[in-house]
């Protein structure tokens, strides 16, 4: 069957292996394909593996001993799985339950099969679900909802009933969190569950996440405890907004990843940003200038995908006598026809 394969050459196979399924992004129905000294690895999400891999398609065997979706039904179904919950996006209802009857038929390892029922809405992005199948796996006190998802390392409790969660971003959240330098003073202003929060904090951050959804920033401390890191991260709830002012010239690092409103929130950036050096705690990094780094997530017309937020950031941060420097213009991935999701990462600086 012809499926999107991350192509490596051999000897980077295992590695690649291991980063891709603590990524999500490994496909283990089918098999792995070695060819003319290189190894082809199915993967899940074409274009989440495209961010840091060759992705192309070729046909792979379906594993011999493993009971597929496909095969109950006849035909490969769409959906995606999130720790052991699998998610459908199915507008028939019939369809949506032989399909979830077939998922938990399979061998997949997967206690329930829900459908979107809902865009994502209000301010507090979650979206309506309709539980289509569930397994009878005596935890009926569990949420049906509820789930461990598990990204590069890092594993996240959430309900997706509750809080707003994109396993599409592993690679994105990844690309971020490498940057980090320990240390650093980092705010995570729209927090969730902690996907950047927590990998900042493992690398030695001291870390800030902010949320309204009380839920989520429950699930943030939980996952700061199970990660080992709640010792460097503060969870907040509330609008950052008024949060700032407490954290007033403290962050090294900013992530704004609220791509709809992000341009509503650049005042409270600048007010957190750190300009200060004798504002820095003992042992923190030592730094060439006073600076501060954000990622600024948007969504725009492919036609000027980063000129709308990189004139927002110069506008906000003038008034405060920033310099604003542009280190990467990076496309995240396609949102919506003529529409993408792009990242800003700039420095700001005095």
């Amino acid at each position: 069957m012809e499926r999107p394969c991350v192509r490596v050459p051999r000897e980077a196979g295992e590695e690649t292996r291991q980063a891709l399924a603590e990524a999500g992004l490994l496909d283990d129905e089918y098999e792995i394909v070695v060819e003319d000294g290189a190894l082809y690895l199915p993967v899940t999400d074409r274009e989440a593996a495209s961010e840091g891999y060759e992705v192309v398609t070729r046909d792979v065997p379906v594993h011999d001993t493993q009971q597929t979706p496909a095969d109950r039904l006849g035909f490969d179904p769409s959906y995606e799985r999130l720790g052991d919950v699998a998610i459908v996006d199915e507008d028939d209802p019939e369809r949506a339950r032989e399909i979830g009857d077939a998922i938990l038929d399979s061998d997949l390892p997967v206690r329930a099969v829900i459908d979107r029922a809902s865009k994502v809405k209000g301010d507090l992005r979650v979206r309506d679900w309709s539980v289509v199948a569930r397994a009878d796996d005596g935890e009926n006190d569990r949420p049906v909802t509820e789930t461990l998802h598990r990204e590069y390392g890092f594993e996240y409790l959430l309900d997706l009933s509750q809080v707003y969660f994109s396993p599409r971003l592993a690679t994105e959240r990844h690309r971020v969190t490498e940057q980090v330098a320990a240390g650093e003073r980092a705010v995570d202003m729209f927090a969730g569950v902690g996907p950047f929060a927590v990998p900042m904090a493992a690398r030695g951050a001291t870390v800030v996440g902010v949320d309204l959804n009380p839920v989520a920033v429950e699930y943030l401390r939980e996952n700061a405890r199970r990660n080992g890191v709640a010792d460097r991260v503060t969870a907040i709830e509330g609008d950052v907004r008024d949060v700032a002012a407490d954290y007033a010239d403290w962050a090294d690092r900013i992530v704004m990843n609220l791509p709809h409103s992000a341009d509503e929130f650049l005042d409270a950036a600048v007010t957190l940003a750190a300009d200060s050096e004798g504002r820095r705690p003992s042992g923190s990094r030592p730094k060439a200038d006073d600076d501060c780094v954000i990622h600024y997530y948007d969504i725009q017309h492919e036609d000027d995908p980063f000129g709308p937020g990189e004139r927002a950031i110069r506008e906000a941060a003038a008034p405060a006598g920033y310099d604003v420097d542009v280190l990467t213009r990076h496309v995240v991935r396609s949102y919506a026809p003529h529409e993408l999701n792009v990242c800003l990462d700039v420095r700001l600086s005095r």
